[in-house]
């Protein structure tokens, strides 16, 4: 998956852009850590943060100052606590693999109710910045903060958020590349996480009913 990821992230570039070196970059690095969190290999919060940073460099290269905001100011550095996450809880002492773990009603109740209250604080924000397309970019906002919140706690659900982030981010970079053809790398670098985010939830789930099944048998 990773290699068929790869190539046709490559290929999209060389068709579509063949400049913007920073956005291959992104790209590459971004299927890269999916694949190692769908594994639950801490590995691929390491190299959420680096994506981050340059997703968010791309992001203000088009206005996009709420994707910029989002991945720069909370999607990387809650990338980087759910390292240090996902270290502290090994499964059996491996640190190749995070343990899974299982919210309850109650916080997943406090989970959407702060979700809500961070939407509507950065719709205001980018409202203030003449953020293009606000609508789309306030919802990516949601999504990223549902994702990056159950990525900290090791629900295996993280990835399902992600991929409703990754089909609000293909909807946005459509709407630039009406203005920029370039940007068309960009959504086939979003429709290839989406695919990678779907393999990452029935990964987790198997990794989840593995585990369960090793605390039974023990």
């Amino acid at each position: 998956m990773w290699v068929c990821s790869v190539l046709l992230i490559i290929v999209s570039f060389v068709i579509f852009d063949r400049e913007n070196y920073l956005t291959l970059s992104a790209s590459l690095i971004g299927v890269t850590s999916l694949i190692f969190n769908a594994k639950g290999n801490p590995l691929g919060q390491l190299l959420m943060v680096i994506f981050s940073i340059l997703y968010g460099i791309i992001s203000f290269s088009f206005a996009y100052y709420g994707e910029m905001i989002t991945y720069v100011g909370m999607t990387g550095p809650m990338a980087a606590f759910s390292l240090i996450s996902w270290l502290k809880n090994p499964y059996k002492g491996k640190k190749s693999e995070v343990k899974v773990n299982h919210i309850s009603k109650k916080e997943t109740v406090f989970m959407f109710i702060l979700s809500a209250v961070i939407t509507v604080i950065f719709y205001y924000i980018l409202k203030y910045f003449n953020t293009v397309n606000l609508f789309f970019s306030t919802l990516s906002v949601t999504t990223s903060f549902i994702a990056v919140y159950l990525t900290f706690r090791r629900s295996a659900y993280f990835a399902i958020a992600y991929a409703a982030n990754d089909i609000i981010l293909i909807i946005l970079w459509i709407m630039a590349a009406m203005t920029d053809i370039s940007y068309l790398s960009v959504i086939i670098c979003f429709a290839v996480f989406l695919v990678n985010d779907i393999y990452g939830f029935i990964n987790w789930k198997r990794i989840s009913e593995r585990q369960k099944s090793d605390i039974a048998l023990s």
